[in-house]
């Protein structure tokens, strides 16, 4: 789990069906989460004697602690728009329109330099447990980076000429 914090890239997850336990804890875990209109999470451990402990590593951090511990406690079932209100899913499409919609979100994704958004992700997942000032120092210092990168000073260029970014990830 903790392997896909550290990819550069984002990583989606496409749940289809239901997905408990570990299921649940991969989705929460991932960076960006689509779900089709029937799709259902729980941590359902409890209700056999097994609290899910570690998918509430991730879940608590993507929906509060109130919310994870309503499914880790009582092991319900959340539907997949109750799951996008609480934070869990970022989209929810029609089960025929997943596959397409999420490798669509992935194009959308790929267009941005990869240089940027590993950039991002990494700053993303290192200043979200800090406190606000040293996040804000961090994101000094990352932004300061980031200004300085190729891809910064051709996407500003570009922007400026009207044109289409030719990213070289750097």
């Amino acid at each position: 789990m903790q392997a896909i914090h550290c990819l550069p890239q984002p990583v989606i997850a496409q749940v289809h069906g239901v997905a408990t336990a570990a299921g649940c804890q991969l989705a929460a875990t991932c960076d960006l989460v689509i779900a089709e209109s029937g799709a259902r999470f729980a941590t359902p451990g409890v209700k056999i004697g097994l609290f899910c402990s570690t998918p509430l590593v991730p879940l608590c951090r993507a929906i509060g602690r109130k919310r994870a511990l309503d499914m880790l406690l009582t092991g319900r079932y959340v539907s997949a728009q109750e799951a996008e209100q609480w934070g869990l899913v970022n989209r929810v499409v029609e089960p025929d329109a997943l596959v397409g919609e999420t490798e669509k979100w992935a194009r959308e994704l790929a267009q941005s330099s990869r240089f940027t958004v590993a950039l991002g992700k990494r700053f993303f997942y290192r200043q979200v447990d800090q406190a606000e000032e040293a996040a804000y120092a961090h994101a000094l210092e990352t932004m300061s980076l980031n200004c300085l990168a190729q891809d910064a000073q051709e996407g500003m260029r570009a922007a400026m000429e009207k044109r289409k970014p030719r990213w070289k990830d750097r």
